[in-house]
């Protein structure tokens, strides 16, 4: 037996093992492509990731099923100053291990969540201070106003200060990290679910919390989580009642899965925008041929690479249909003046001119850093590329992993080591400050967390005076306009190539009841099961 097939006979043998596990009505088994790298919530910034968590962990704020900002943690929330957000906790909430939670547990979760090795330092800018007012007050001191501040605080998960003294793990675990600390496989937050046991790879297996200090409006006593990298599989265990939710289904597998009696695909449109990113920062790229320069560094050479590929192919080819081509690094619903843009019209033949003006004739050769089981169909998309930009002369040798092993190489733990690459975001404020900061921002690894997300460096100061300046502003129409006037400059710069946005495609189980957010975020504490 090959290989291969060794590895997916021991897959389907795991997930046939799912059937014959007793359990009950309450018990929901859930399957998704990628896996649960770490339990430490400031390990890595992506939407998988907290999903699960949020599941035991809680911030500050949520968001409900509209993706409003509702209280979590804190029960309410004001401005006495417009440089000072006073928030008041709930009192009576108790951590999965019964230690209280305070006051001190935000000072310490705030100090923690932008140390280094933590991949959600943009949650709280370094000038932040964060004062300890009473046991259940605490507040938020700016350098200046923020009327976005509480919008990704919602995935800005609150730790016992407590426990991770007593444990060592003061400090964030960073994704590039070959050791697991205690906090990357143990939780102790204060969801409405608690992590029984939890083997990375294997399956995580949480129990409702009976201390839980809110209402759950789902009626789940047990979520089973295994990871199932094959789609074959996932959809079969599916399909055969073994497992009552998969994410994502397969997009040739969408027909196929709603026409059986048991099952259905829950559709609908996505915020995440699909995008490729080159090294524009080093002198010499790090994958490629060409030694002594950069070619990236020439904006005719990204503009090239950009109208080298047909996005209107990966549409109906590659995505079926179930993808919205972008003119810009944010989904249209979270920006109003997004139909002022227009996607530069696919040219293969101005793509090779381009390249020979930049002095590349005979193009060259660069890797490309593909997740394979992030997106939806990541891997395909990436080898469409592959083959688009062989057309224009360039050599794409593609090095696709699993979620885990490419963010550990890309991210700014793993040193951002990468010279083109794909990648998929999601504002976590729904606001399009998050993209022009995390995103396009000049990276600057030692004053802030401006561009920690900018995997290939782009950088333009005259970008970033905008974004500052976009922060602060409070006036829709003219905050509008200066989001309007930072793309454009990205556009100019040809600073990325944006892709698409996809579509959400879970594929549910009849006897359940699972409410869909557009920000892909499986939430089973509102999801019901019947017999």
């Amino acid at each position: 037996m090959s290989v291969g097939r060794s590895l997916f006979a021991a897959t389907l043998a795991g997930t046939l093992a799912l059937a014959v596990s007793p359990a009950s009505s309450q018990t929901l088994r859930y399957a998704n492509q990628g896996d649960l790298k770490s339990l430490d919530p400031y390990t890595l910034n992506e939407s998988t990731t907290h999903a699960h968590l949020g599941h035991v962990y809680q911030g500050l704020t949520a968001r409900d099923k509209d993706l409003k900002i509702i209280p979590a943690l804190a029960e309410s929330w004001e401005t006495p100053e417009p440089t000072r957000w006073r928030f008041h906790l709930r009192k009576g909430v108790k951590f999965h291990n019964g230690d209280p939670f305070t006051a001190d547990d935000v000072v310490f979760s705030a100090d923690r969540v932008r140390k280094k090795g933590s991949n959600m330092q943009t949650r709280l800018a370094p000038d932040v201070k964060v004062v300890k007012v009473d046991d259940y007050t605490v507040d938020f001191v700016l350098p200046s106003p923020n009327p976005i501040l509480l919008n990704s605080w919602d995935v800005w998960y609150i730790m016992d200060k407590k426990w991770a003294e007593e444990n060592n793990v003061v400090d964030p675990t960073p994704v590039a990290a070959t050791t697991p600390s205690y906090a990357s496989l143990h939780e102790n937050g204060t969801g409405p679910f608690i992590i029984e046991s939890h083997q990375p790879g294997v399956k995580t297996v949480f129990k409702a919390n009976p201390n839980y200090w809110g209402k759950v409006e789902g009626n789940l006593k047990e979520i089973i989580f295994t990871p199932i990298s094959s789609d074959a599989t996932r959809v079969a265990a599916l399909l055969s009642g073994e497992v009552d939710v998969i994410e994502p289904v397969p997009i040739q597998d969408i027909s196929r899965v709603d026409s059986s009696p048991n099952a259905q695909v829950l559709k609908g449109p996505e915020l995440r925008t699909i995008f490729i990113g080159f090294d524009q920062m080093r002198d010499e790229l790090l994958y490629s041929n060409i030694k002594g320069k950069n070619p990236f560094k020439d904006a005719r050479v990204r503009e090239a690479f950009y109208k080298a590929i047909d996005i209107e192919l990966i549409k109906t080819r590659v995505m079926r249909g179930l993808s919205t081509p972008s003119a810009l690094m944010i989904a249209p619903e979270l920006f109003a003046l997004s139909k002022s843009f227009t996607r530069p019209k696919f040219d293969p033949d101005g793509a090779k001119k381009l390249l020979t003006e930049a002095g590349y004739p005979d193009g060259f050769e660069v890797t490309m850093d593909c997740p394979n089981d992030r997106y939806v169909n990541d891997a395909a998309i990436c080898q469409a590329v592959v083959g688009m930009l062989a057309r224009i002369g360039v050599k794409i040798n593609l090095l696709a992993q699993p979620k885990a092993q490419y963010f550990a190489k890309v991210l700014k733990q793993g040193g951002y080591q990468t010279s083109f690459y794909l990648l998929g975001w999601t504002p976590s404020t729904m606001d399009s400050h998050n993209v022009l900061y995390d995103i396009m921002g000049c990276r600057d690894d030692a004053k802030s967390s401006r561009g920690e997300a900018n995997l290939g460096g782009y950088c333009n100061k005259e970008f970033d005076a905008l974004t500052d300046k976009v922060l602060v502003e409070t006036d829709t129409e003219k905050r509008n306009q200066l989001i309007k006037e930072a793309y454009e400059i990205g556009i100019k710069d040809w600073s990325y190539i944006p892709l698409h946005q996809q579509a959400l495609a879970w594929g549910v189980s009849k006897k359940v009841n699972l409410p869909q957010r557009a920000d892909n975020l499986v939430m089973f504490h509102w999801a019901t099961k019947k017999e």
